[in-house]
């Protein structure tokens, strides 16, 4: 089978959006798949079918149960921050190795293609030592990155990517989710990134994009 693990520049960049779209592509092609969100922060109990989790669950066609919860998103916590601090402020801990064998498990036994969604941005830490970047580096699958159209999002995009190239982690696409109300197009950002990220393929999608046949064909 197939792992992508999805990952973005920051917080709200639409790392969601990306893998219900590719699920829901995947599902009325005809093929098998899965999706994880393990770690979640902000999520509340009365607003669970809009959670990340909730969306994810939607786009499989499961019943947004609290089984299944737990099996997509067994690390859920309250407050909207960092995994490391949202953990810390209910007495607990995300333990990074048994993070990554969970999803180590759940690569080895699911057929078709596992998306395994991250959480924030690539550098956003886990616990008192791992980040996001970690987590990826540890499963050694292939990323995809994804990014907005917004003023600043070629830096964070760079730097990202060079996060990702240092730890020797394949990037299978760049993904540029556009930023409504940016003062910079999407075409222009694409252009200028295209420059400088090599070989890697750049998808551009439309705010609420429904096609998602471009993405679905490079993973």
């Amino acid at each position: 089978m197939s792992a992508i693990f999805v990952t973005s520049t920051g917080t709200d960049i639409g790392k969601t959006f990306v893998t219900a779209g590719l699920i829901r592509h995947l599902r009325g092609t005809g093929q098998p798949v899965e999706g994880l969100k393990p770690v979640v922060t902000g999520f509340d109990p009365a607003s669970a079918a809009v959670s990340d989790t909730g969306m994810i669950l939607a786009a499989l066609g499961y019943p947004l149960s609290p089984a299944e919860f737990d099996r997509v998103s067994p690390w859920r916590y309250a407050a909207p921050l960092s995994p490391d601090m949202a953990a810390w402020k209910e007495g607990k801990a995300v333990d990074f190795d048994v993070l990554v064998e969970f999803c180590r498990r759940a690569i080895a036994n699911h057929r078709g293609t596992l998306l395994i969604e991250g959480i924030g941005g690539v550098m956003v830490p886990l616990d008192e030592r791992h980040t996001v970047l970690d987590w990826m580096a540890a499963l050694g699958v292939p990323v995809v990155l994804v990014s907005g159209s917004y003023l600043g999002s070629l830096s964070h995009t760079l730097t990202a990517l060079d996060a990702l190239r240092w730890r020797d982690i394949a990037v299978s696409a760049i993904v540029l989710n556009e930023t409504p109300g940016s003062s910079v197009s999407i075409a222009d950002t694409r252009a200028t990134l295209q420059r400088f990220a090599g070989p890697i393929p750049i998808v551009t999608l439309a705010r609420g994009a429904t096609d998602f046949t471009e993405l679905a064909a490079l993973l």
